[in-house]
């Protein structure tokens, strides 16, 4: 994971943030993922090009949705640009991409996505509570 920051990363909690990055682009067991997160956590991506009609998953959804991510990707990475700390709160601007596993729609193996994100995060008793992700696809062809 590359990260472009200065100050920022010397939050706390930014700092969990992108610890908990860097587990996710290893494609982490969930297990190891459930450490940065609180019992109570909502994950919420907005709608965008691969989920239509977004989605919001509690814990154990957010645990199983990564445990399918290591079954569809063979690779991934984020690259952190920039990082806003606020309290309880971090906003996470990255770029992302994904090289699947097996083919997605009209995508074959092999095919590399790339993804913009905007990530916030909202922790309590020092675990990510809340996760909400804006993800801007580029063209999946």
């Amino acid at each position: 994971m590359v990260v472009h920051m200065t100050q920022a990363d010397q939050h706390p909690h930014v700092r969990t943030a992108l610890r908990y990055h860097e587990a996710v682009a290893r494609l982490a067991a969930p297990e190891e993922l459930a450490e940065f997160l609180h019992p109570d956590m909502i994950h919420s991506q907005l709608p965008n090009a691969v989920f239509p009609a977004g989605a919001e998953r509690d814990l154990a959804e957010t645990l199983a949705a990564s445990a399918r991510a290591r079954t569809l990707l063979s690779d991934q990475s984020y690259e952190v640009i920039n990082a806003v700390a606020c309290g309880d709160q971090v906003a996470l601007e990255i770029r992302w991409s994904g090289t699947l596993a097996v083919g997605f729609g009209d995508l074959p193996e092999g095919h590399v996505m790339r993804a913009h994100i905007a990530a916030f995060l909202e922790f309590r008793d020092g675990r990510i509570v809340a996760q909400r992700n804006y993800d801007c696809y580029e063209p999946l062809t």
